[in-house]
């Protein structure tokens, strides 16, 4: 273990190969360039792959033949990038192979500008491609979490064999800070480029039985069968991998769900508050899918002081849709949000707050 000081970017890439990633694809796009900058350097000393192909539908569609061949895998991308994505990722989930993807957001909607946002929270967490599947989401705030959660994703896009998508924005990529660099305790037989505990991986058919590794199911309730096995396997990761901060949020009146780079802004605020003598709590959503309801439901338990709940994003109002659906209108959710490259800032929650006393 070390400390070093790096960008975001850079730690979700250090991430990816401390995790056991030997494949990268991806398609240059800013602000997420110092990634495959990083990789392309990184790569080659490890003894792993990295490819700049010709699009982003190549990108992911080699991702999913590395990880169908027994990979670690990675493809990262921002906003319109990770659109021409959809297909691939939809093909990944329904072949269920593990796979980690990462949006380093920018604002939009089309081509947009390169200053951060946070308006890809719908493709995210909604599915995104075609069909009934789900992405783990996970969504750092500072660069450690950036890099502690590429750990923590190719270990859960091998445990679900389910892509895991890494959300973060502009900012978040370009800034500096230092972290711990750890390494995944793994398996003493797993150092190789193809983990032994991947039964089901296409190694060659030798002294086994036959792999297959598909979407496609044309006979008759074959594709139903699938899907509901699917579902069954998500209802276990909203069950076991729901992942929140919650921050002063017992004797709070007001609670701010703020996730990634907002979250650590609106901490800023929270603090800010504190010295006028407002109480106001924080829920960070780490995970965006599964979201984490059941800390909302411990709160409505808890806290008798609460009167309202405030969502700030840099959007105009996505991830509000989840927190509405979770409080059912038990307290009057407000919102506050800037997207198309503003940052709301401390001050500006602050007001906002105050306000709504």
């Amino acid at each position: 273990m070390g400390k070093i000081l790096i960008n975001g970017n850079e730690a979700i890439a250090e991430g990816a190969i401390r995790a056991g990633c030997r494949f990268f694809a991806g398609y240059p796009i800013t602000p997420q360039n110092e990634i495959p900058a990083y990789m392309a350097k990184r790569m080659p000393e490890i003894g792993g792959v990295f490819i700049q192909p010709e699009s982003e539908l190549a990108a992911i569609s080699m991702v999913m033949g590395a990880s169908a061949s027994g990979f670690r895998a990675i493809t990262t991308s921002s906003s319109p990038g990770v659109s021409l994505k959809q297909e691939g990722i939809s093909y990944i989930a329904g072949a269920q192979l593990p796979a980690v993807i990462v949006n380093i957001m920018r604002a939009g909607p089309g081509l947009g500008n390169i200053w951060p946002a946070q308006s890809d929270y719908f493709q995210a967490t909604k599915g995104g491609g075609h069909g009934d599947y789900r992405n783990i989401v996970l969504a750092p705030s500072t660069v450690q979490e950036a890099f502690d959660l590429t750990l923590l994703a190719f270990e859960l896009a091998d445990i679900y064999r389910n892509p895991v998508m890494i959300l973060g924005d502009g900012m978040l990529g370009q800034m500096m800070e230092p972290i711990t660099i750890s390494d995944i305790k793994r398996k003493p037989d797993s150092k190789d480029m193809v983990p032994l505990d991947k039964p089901w991986a296409l190694t060659g058919c030798r002294n086994r039985k036959l792999n297959l590794v598909a979407s496609f199911r044309m006979r008759e309730g074959e594709m139903e069968k699938r899907n509901l096995e699917l579902q069954a396997h998500y209802k276990e990761i909203v069950r076991k991998e729901q992942r929140y901060e919650a921050f002063n949020e017992k004797e709070a009146e007001i609670i701010i769900v703020a996730y990634g780079t907002m979250g650590r802004i609106a901490k800023g605020a929270i603090k800010r508050l504190e010295a006028d003598n407002k109480k106001v709590g924080l829920i960070r959503p780490i995970g965006l899918w599964p979201f984490c309801k059941d800390v909302f439901t411990k709160l409505f338990k808890d806290n008798a002081t609460l009167k309202k709940i405030l969502v700030v994003e840099m959007s105009y109002g996505q991830m509000l849709e989840d927190v509405e659906l979770t409080v059912l209108g038990r307290y009057p959710v407000e919102f506050f949000g800037r997207s198309g490259g503003g940052v709301p800032t401390e001050e500006e929650i602050v007001k906002k707050v105050l306000e709504l006393y």
